[in-house]
């Protein structure tokens, strides 16, 4: 039986996952394959370190707020980075996530490579943020714990991924759908507290 694909989705952590590197994620899904595997970056959880540290010339392009994201637990060395093109047509460098895999994409969504140098693209760009690391599930993990009530699969937008406010976006996303999630979207932090 063929799985849908969770390419283009997000993958928003429910109250049961306690792994610290997940709570209250929000993981936009850039590659899902059932058999080898799923790779997404977490989107609301910014970083004290501006884009202009790590990368000096990209940082007064990089979307509000301009710091590094912690995109998720695995090769947080390496630097990865989603754009949307300002004006509907592709800068150099850019190269849209809908070319890529079969997956709903958010509108405009795409790639940049970082080793493009920023004054070639200009004012290109409406939207910019650049991730350390990334998530990561090996063929078949990430549907199991799916399965076992750790996601939920929601449809994402392009405001999602580059949203100013990413500590509200967890409640928001949940919020947005209405029903029993909007109700989850006020599950306190600490529930021992209540």
């Amino acid at each position: 039986m063929d799985q849908p694909t969770l390419t283009g989705a997000l993958l928003v952590a429910t109250p049961l996952l306690e792994d610290p590197s997940f709570r209250r994620a929000v993981v936009f899904v850039i590659d899902d394959d059932v058999s080898e595997g799923t790779l997404g970056v977490i989107v609301n959880r910014p970083s004290g370190l501006e884009v202009g540290e790590v990368l000096a010339d990209w940082g007064d392009h990089a979307s509000h707020p301009a710091v590094m994201f912690a995109g998720g637990p695995v090769g947080a060395e390496a630097g990865l980075a989603l754009a949307v093109p300002g004006n509907g047509q592709a800068p150099l460098g850019w190269r849209s996530l809908e070319e890529m895999d079969t997956g709903v994409w958010p509108a405009g969504l795409g790639t940049i490579d970082l080793d493009t140098p920023p004054e070639v693209i200009g004012d290109a760009l409406r939207w910019l943020r650049v991730f350390a690391g990334y998530a990561g599930w090996s063929g078949g993990q990430l549907r199991g714990e799916i399965e076992e009530g750790a996601w939920y699969v929601l449809p994402a937008t392009a405001e999602d991924v580059f949203c100013a406010d990413p500590g509200s976006l967890w409640a928001r996303v949940l919020r947005r759908q209405g029903g029993d999630l909007a109700f989850v979207s006020t599950f306190p932090e600490d529930p021992t507290l209540n």
